[in-house]
């Protein structure tokens, strides 16, 4: 079987959740063939690879969001647009439920208008001036123009890319992953499935609502427009993938379908961790550490506030950040002038390293993310009997406390961006050495039980055999494409 995984701002650039997620999928499936689909951000990453291609990758196709698509095809005279296409490109831009198909047709089928020449066409202007004259009306029109070019430019690039051939079609994000996704599937009517790791929609949100460079009156606009392009994921797939419960109820929430909705979690290697030696029983300064990439994300300022404070009761305890510090070198030295600030001693910096020679030497794992999945460090540390204390974001609550399991805390979770709370937490669970084994071992009963890799393998070689041997069944061809791109 050929499987075509297109993935967003990962894999194979950036060292991470996702990208391990996906690098395991591919080397533990090597009766099947991968074509990769990836989507970067910035030109300059080309070719910047962090993972060796396992040897069951036929092709790798490289997106870049800031570079136009180069086509070979020679540029055919410009159809004007429809009424139902300029309907289309207004709910789009309104943030409603676009006509999909008729925005692939448009764009990524035969004969298809090119992005640039749409966006410089008066009919552009024309759709600028129909948002104007209604949600637009308190908004600058030459600043509404360029936000709407710059909102549409990469999703209309994308939707010119060439289909690759395969038997699936399967994205790991929604957002532009998911819409490239969902072109491929329509135009070769082939199945598609989605799988999130994050919820996309709601982490762009997050994101915009913060940021500074979208002014106010624009940000229900960018907000809408990725729900937009996320319910061409969800309409278009057969199947759609969450990590956990709560994933799933908040996908159904963002329109998805709720007989589409399933749960697989991550699992892992138990067996990576079966050499890490218990917890030392003796007295011993306590040694905390962090498995993560130094990224505003993981929200590391908060952990060093939180240790600040630790060490007030600890003074001999430390803390290693294990994990590349070069993906924001700019985040990185705000870190590193915020722990001389405070004058924190005990705090460092390990760089790229493998976790299983490090987790021996920790009493417990810490998790400070604003934002997760369900990650891998907290069932790693888990499968190496250590305590964790995590942030309430994702499944980390259900990890650590389980689904009513019956099993117990495998730690402590603790609210997002408080230093006083992670900090009370840390020292609740560290002062008792025989509590620090029991909530081990009731992590390590739970991986065992619940999020082991032979089962989540086991639940995507079920997934794709039955896509494709469903395919012509109408819940995963909601569209008829009228052309093959």
């Amino acid at each position: 079987m050929k499987i075509c995984l297109i993935v967003e701002g990962c894999y194979p650039y950036v060292v991470g959740g996702v990208s391990a997620w996906v690098q395991m999928l591919i080397r533990q499936m090597p009766e099947h063939q991968f074509v990769i689909v990836s989507i970067g951000a910035e030109h300059t990453q080309r070719g910047q690879f962090r993972y060796e291609l396992p040897p069951n990758v036929t092709e790798l196709r490289e997106y870049f969001l800031d570079e136009p698509l180069e086509s070979t095809e020679a540029a055919s005279p410009a159809r004007p647009l429809t009424a139902a296409q300029q309907q289309a490109l207004l709910d789009l831009v309104r943030g409603t439920s676009p006509d999909w198909p008729r925005l692939f047709e448009l764009f990524g089928g035969k004969n298809a208008r090119t992005a640039r020449d749409f966006l410089m066409s008066e009919e552009f202007l024309a759709i600028v001036q129909r948002l104007a004259e209604d949600t637009g009306r308190n908004t600058p029109f030459k600043d509404l123009f360029w936000t709407l070019r710059s909102m549409l430019l990469p999703a209309l690039e994308l939707l010119h890319c060439p289909v690759p051939e395969a038997d699936v079609y399967h994205t790991v994000a929604t957002g532009y992953a998911g819409l490239l996704g969902a072109k491929f599937s329509y135009f070769a009517q082939k199945p598609y499935i989605v799988t999130e790791h994050g919820i996309y929609t709601r982490e762009r949100e997050e994101e915009i609502l913060k940021a500074d460079w979208v002014p106010g009156y624009f940000k229900p606009t960018w907000i809408g427009y990725f729900r937009a392009l996320s319910q061409a994921a969800y309409r278009q797939a057969g199947t759609i993938v969450s990590l956990f419960q709560g994933a799933r109820e908040l996908q159904i929430g963002l329109g998805a379908p709720e007989a589409k909705c399933r749960v697989i979690p991550n699992g892992i290697d138990i067996r990576r961790f079966a050499a890490v030696p218990p917890l030392d029983p003796e007295p011993h300064p306590l040694h905390v550490g962090a498995v993560l990439r130094i990224v505003p994300i993981k929200d590391v300022k908060t952990m060093i506030y939180s240790f600040y404070r630790v060490k007030a009761r600890c003074p001999d305890a430390t803390l290693d950040l294990i994990g590349p510090y070069d993906e924001d070198p700019a985040y990185y030295e705000e870190c590193r002038d915020l722990i001389g600030r405070l004058g924190c001693r005990g705090i460092r910096f390990v760089g790229r390293a493998e976790v299983t020679d490090w987790l021996p030497r920790l009493d417990l794992v810490l998790l400070t993310s604003i934002s997760e999945g369900q990650p891998f460090v907290l069932l790693e540390a888990m499968a190496a009997h250590r305590p964790v204390v995590a942030t309430n974001v994702g499944a980390c609550r259900e990890i650590i406390e389980g689904a009513d399991d019956g099993i117990g805390p495998a730690g402590r979770v603790v609210p997002v961006m408080s230093p006083e709370a992670i900090a009370e937490g840390i020292l609740a669970i560290s002062e008792n050495p025989a509590q620090l084994r029991a909530l081990a071992e009731n992590g390590y009963r739970r991986v065992v039980r619940f999020y082991q890799d032979k089962d989540f393998l086991a639940a995507y070689r079920a997934l794709y055999r039955e896509a494709v041997q469903n395919t012509n069944r109408e819940v995963s061809r909601p569209w008829q494409a009228s052309a093959l791109h």
